[in-house]
């Protein structure tokens, strides 16, 4: 069994306008005086990472790496969220991604948007290899969440023919992915048409059970669908290669549940908490994940409707210090055991 990495911080929440957050060479220390060891990198941001200079240059990734060295910290893994979510909108969302999009295309057609998007995930393919890395995150993006709720009523074939497109349009990138060595991880993520077990199940099977194609765990999304996030990694531990510490609660009412009511984060019954203010048992979670050997970092993801992101960052990289379990390199009763002996073992057996 291997120790599980970290702790680790995802930076997408905390670039701002202001310093020292507006800039990796600022926020780097302060990330490490947060007690962490590592940063998730959004590809999106170029505060963070020039994409394209690092999937070229050899010298640009020793010299980010290196400035993140100098405050102790390493980069976990690339992520693509953005990007990925635009390899496959439905065309009722185009105008609410506008916003995920360079100026200069957000006006483009459909088209001319995905071609981007598909572009900016090779890119971050071979960024991933040049920094050593051997994961990476994305969105899968949906083409059929509209339909997420079976009424009106689905035609038949509809659900097979989304995830049938939706693997004709990831299935060359999961291949660079390969020839990189790198595993490209969806996030389970309500939104997206890889959204639970089961979604994810029909997608692997459309993609021909790519080796590629796996998942990164974040309990917080399952618990608001009301799943049990426990016997998911037993589901699919073997596909799990990366995680979002991150934690929620549900407080269903007599006027609203799952769904919302469309109300905003602070209101709604079911919302993402700082670590250790929400319901999620870390404990099994970590355990689980241990006895799994995962081999990934424990990567805080801080997203709460209430409490402030400085103070959650630093408590998050406390709480995952208490979590992280070092693993054994004995049983606890080899003391007690006794060397091989096939005529003994047999005569235990009482088979002479």
């Amino acid at each position: 069994m291997r120790t599980i990495k970290g702790p680790a911080l995802f930076l997408a929440q905390f670039m701002g306008d202001q310093p020292p957050f507006n800039d990796l060479k600022t926020l780097a220390p302060w990330v490490a005086a947060c007690g962490y060891h590592g940063v998730q990198l959004p590809t999106n941001d170029p505060r963070c990472i020039d994409l394209k200079l690092a999937a070229e240059s050899d010298a640009y990734c020793q010299d980010l790496q290196g400035m993140l060295a100098q405050h102790g910290l390493e980069i976990t893994e690339l992520s693509t969220h953005i990007q990925g979510q635009l390899v496959a909108v439905h065309p009722a969302y185009q105008t609410l991604f506008e916003g995920f999009l360079p100026a200069a295309l957000r006006t483009a057609p459909p088209a001319a948007r995905q071609e981007w998007a598909v572009d900016q995930l090779k890119l971050a393919a071979r960024a991933s290899q040049r920094l050593g890395l051997t994961a990476s995150v994305t969105f899968s993006g949906a083409l059929l969440w509209h339909t997420v709720y079976p009424w009106p009523q689905r035609p038949a074939g509809l659900v097979e023919e989304g995830f049938a497109e939706l693997a004709r349009r990831w299935e060359p990138i999961l291949n660079i992915y390969d020839e990189a060595g790198v595993d490209l991880c969806y996030e389970i993520h309500p939104g997206e048409d890889l959204h639970d077990g089961a979604s994810f199940e029909r997608f692997l099977d459309a993609v021909g059970g790519h080796a590629r194609a796996n998942i990164l765990y974040d309990p917080s999304h399952l618990l608001l669908q009301q799943m049990d996030y426990a016997a998911f990694i037993d589901l699919y531990h073997s596909r799990i290669r990366m995680m979002h510490v991150k934690d929620a609660e549900f407080r269903p009412d007599g006027r609203s549940g799952v769904y919302g009511g469309y109300q905003g984060w602070v209101d709604r019954p079911g919302r993402f908490r700082s670590l250790g203010d929400g319901q999620i048992d870390f404990s099994v979670i970590f355990a689980k994940l241990a006895q799994y050997d995962f081999p990934g970092w424990a990567v805080v993801e801080w997203e709460c409707a209430l409490k402030d992101a400085a103070v959650g960052a630093r408590e998050g990289a406390e709480f995952v210090k208490r979590h992280i379990i070092p693993t054994t390199a004995r049983a606890f009763d080899d003391f007690a055991g006794a060397s091989t002996d096939v005529a003994r073992n047999r005569s235990i057996l009482g088979l002479g």
